[in-house]
C-alpha cells in the first residue's frame, strides 16, 4: 500500500511496510511514538518539492476544491503508475474519486488511513529526510498567508464586506451630523434665534450661517443661491427685529468652522450613499429592487454576509433586527413581532396599518428568494426582482380594495350603491297614557252589551233603560246645539284613537260595531212597542 501525504513543502509518497498494523486502529498511535518505530511502519519512497510559494498555493487551492493539480498529476504518473496494483491511501475521499476517474488508480480512505496520516504528520521531520524543520515552518507560514489572501480576494461571499462597512459608516455619519447640526443651531441661536424657525432645512441653515456671519450683515448679504426669495425676505426682516445677544468675532469664526464641518460631512455622505447604491446594484440587484439599497445593506450587515443571509429562511428575514422584541415576547408569552428591519422598506411603509403584517410576510418570502438568487445564481440581472415586486404591488392593491367590497357569501361581490328611500313610520299621539283612571276597552263594552242583550229582560228593567237612553240622546243633541268644547275634545280623542288602531283591529271593530248597531235597533223597536202598549 502507498500513502499520499501533502505538506506545505511538497508531496510525499510513503510505502507501508507492515499492513497488519493498520487493522488495529486504536493502538496504531503507539507505533508512531518515536521516529524509529515510525520508520518500521512506513518508508519514504518519493518526495516532490514545490519550487516556490505560487506553486504551493496552486496545489493547495486544487486540493481544497477536490481537483488534481499539475504537480500532483505528474507525481502520480511518475511513481504510482509503475505500481498500479498497489492501493493508494489518501486523506480526502473527493480527491480519491478524481484520481480514480482520471488515472484509473484504486484509492482507499478509512479511519485506519486517517490514523496513519496523523502518525505521519506527528513524525514528519524524522520521516522526510533532507528538509530542516526551520524550512518546513517557513514554507507553512508563507503558504498560510498566501492562501488567506487568495480566499479574501476571490471568495464570492467576502465581496460584500464593502457593503457592510459602507452602511455602518453611513449610520455613523448620520449620528455625527445630527449632533453637529443640533450644536450649530443651539450655538448660533443665542445670536440669531429667529433664523432657526425661518430655515428648517439643516444644510441650508449651515450654509446661510456660514455666509451671513454676524446678523448685522444680513441686509448686505445675497442669499439667493441658498434660499428662495420669500424665505430670504423673511430672514432679512427677522434680522432687523432679532432678540438675540451680541457675540464676538471669534465666536462667529468658530461657528463658521462648525458649519464647514457639517457641509463637508453632508457632501461626503451623499457621495457614500451613491457608492453604496452602485455596490448594491452590482452585488444584490434583485434584493435592491425588492427592499431598496439601505434596507438591503442593513440586512446583509446584520447577517454578516450575503451568503449567510441566503441561508436564513423567510421567517427569519422578516423579523431580522427585532430579536430583542422576539425573545421578550416568547418569555412573556405575548404576540411575536411581525417585522424587523424590513419595516423600513417602501412597500411596507405605504401599506395601511392593518395590512402591514401580511405585506411584510409576503415581502420577506420574495426577498429571501431574491437573496438566494443573488448569492448563488450566475446571472446579475434584476428581472426576477422586478417581476416579484410587481406581484407584491398587485397583491397590495387587492388588499386595499378588499376593504371597499361588501361582505357577502362569496366575498367577491363588489359594493353597489342602492337608491336611497326614506322610510319613516308615522306614529300618532296616544292620549290613553295621560289619565290614571282605568278605562275599559271598546271590546269589553261590546261584550257587556251582548251579555245584557242575551239575559232575560224583566218589564221593570225594560222601562228603566229606555228612559235613560233617550235622555242621553237629548243631552247629546242639546250639547251639540250649544257647541260645548267638551264634546269636541271627546270627538278628537276618538278620532286619534281610531287612527292609531291597526288595520286588523279596525276590521274586527267594524264587524262588532255592525252587530251591536243591529242589536241596538232591535232594542229600540222593542222599547217603542212596549211604550205604545202601555199608553
Amino acid at each position: 500500500m502507498l500513502v499520499l501525504f501533502e505538506t506545505a513543502a511538497g508531496y510525499a509518497i510513503f510505502k507501508v511496510l507492515d499492513e497488519s498494523k493498520l487493522q488495529e486502529v486504536d493502538s496504531l498511535w503507539k507505533e508512531f511514538e518515536t521516529p524509529e518505530k515510525a520508520n518500521k511502519i512506513v518508508k519514504l519512497k518519493h518526495f516532490e518539492k514545490f519550487q516556490d510559494t505560487t506553486e504551493a498555493l496552486a496545489a493547495a487551492t486544487a486540493l481544497t476544491e477536490g481537483k488534481i493539480g499539475k504537480s500532483l498529476k505528474k507525481v502520480l504518473k511518475k511513481v504510482v503508475a509503475k505500481e498500479a496494483h498497489e492501493q493508494l491511501a489518501i486523506s480526502d475521499a473527493k480527491l480519491g474519486g478524481a484520481i480514480k476517474d482520471k488515472l484509473n488508480l484504486s484509492c482507499i480512505h478509512s479511519p485506519a488511513v486517517a490514523e496513519l496520516m496523523r502518525g505521519i504528520r506527528n513524525q514528519m521531520e524524522g520521516l522526510i529526510t533532507g528538509l530542516p524543520p526551520r524550512e518546513i515552518s517557513a514554507m507553512s507560514l508563507g503558504l498560510a498567508h498566501s492562501l488567506s489572501r487568495y480566499k479574501l480576494k476571490f471568495s464570492p461571499d467576502k465581496v460584500d464586506t464593502m457593503i457592510v462597512q459602507a452602511i455602518s459608516l453611513l449610520d455613523d455619519l448620520d449620528k455625527e451630523l445630527n449632533n453637529y447640526i443640533m450644536r450649530c443651531r443651539e450655538w448660533y441661536g443665542w445670536h440669531f434665534p429667529e433664523l432657526g424657525k425661518v430655515i428648517t432645512d439643516n444644510l441650508a441653515y449651515c450654509k446661510a450661517v456660514h455666509k451671513i456671519g454676524d446678523r448685522t450683515n444680513v441686509a448686505s448679504t445675497d442669499l439667493s443661491d441658498i434660499l428662495p426669495e420669500e424665505v430670504e425676505a423673511e430672514v432679512k426682516l427677522a434680522a432687523e427685529i432679532s432678540m438675540g445677544t451680541e457675540v464676538s468675532d471669534q465666536d462667529i469664526e468658530n461657528i463658521k468652522h462648525l458649519c464647514d464641518q457639517v457641509i463637508e460631512i453632508s457632501e461626503y455622505r451623499s457621495q457614500l450613499y451613491d457608492y453604496l447604491k452602485n455596490r448594491m446594484m452590482a452585488i444584490a440587484p434583485n434584493l435592491t429592487v425588492m427592499v431598496g439599497e439601505l434596507v438591503g445593506a442593513r440586512l446583509i450587515s446584520h447577517a454578516g454576509s450575503l451568503l449567510n443571509l441566503a441561508k436564513h429562511p423567510a421567517s427569519t428575514v422578516q423579523i431580522l433586527g427585532a430579536e430583542k422584541a422576539l425573545f421578550r415576547a416568547l418569555k412573556t408569552r405575548k404576540d411575536t413581532p411581525k417585522y424587523g428591519l424590513i419595516y423600513h422598506a417602501s412597500l411596507v411603509g405605504q401599506t395601511a396599518a392593518k395590512n402591514k403584517g401580511k405585506i411584510s410576510r409576503m415581502l420577506a418570502a420574495k426577498a429571501s428568494l431574491a437573496i438566494r438568487y443573488d448569492a448563488l445564481g450566475e446571472d446579475t440581472n434584476a428581472e426576477m426582482g422586478v417581476e416579484n415586486r410587481a406581484k407584491l404591488e398587485a397583491r397590495l392593491r387587492q388588499l386595499e380594495e378588499k376593504g371597499i367590497r361588501r361582505i357577502s357569501g362569496t366575498g367577491k361581490a363588489m359594493a353597489r350603491a342602492d337608491k336611497y328611500q326614506h322610510k319613516s313610520e308615522v306614529r300618532m299621539y296616544d292620549p290613553s297614557g295621560d289619565t290614571t283612571i282605568p278605562s275599559t276597552s271598546k271590546k269589553r263594552k261590546f261584550e257587556e252589551v251582548e251579555e245584557a242583550a242575551e239575559e232575560p229582560v224583566t218589564p221593570v228593567q225594560k222601562t228603566k233603560k229606555p228612559k235613560k237612553e233617550p235622555a242621553t240622546e237629548e243631552e247629546v243633541e242639546t250639547a251639540a246645539a250649544e257647541g260645548t268644547p267638551k264634546k269636541k275634545k271627546k270627538k278628537k280623542e276618538k278620532k286619534e284613537e281610531a287612527a292609531a288602531v291597526e288595520p286588523k283591529e279596525e276590521e274586527q271593530q267594524i264587524e262588532v260595531t255592525e252587530s251591536t248597531e243591529k242589536k241596538k235597533k232591535k232594542k229600540k223597536k222593542k222599547v217603542k212597542e212596549e211604550e205604545e202598549g202601555e199608553d
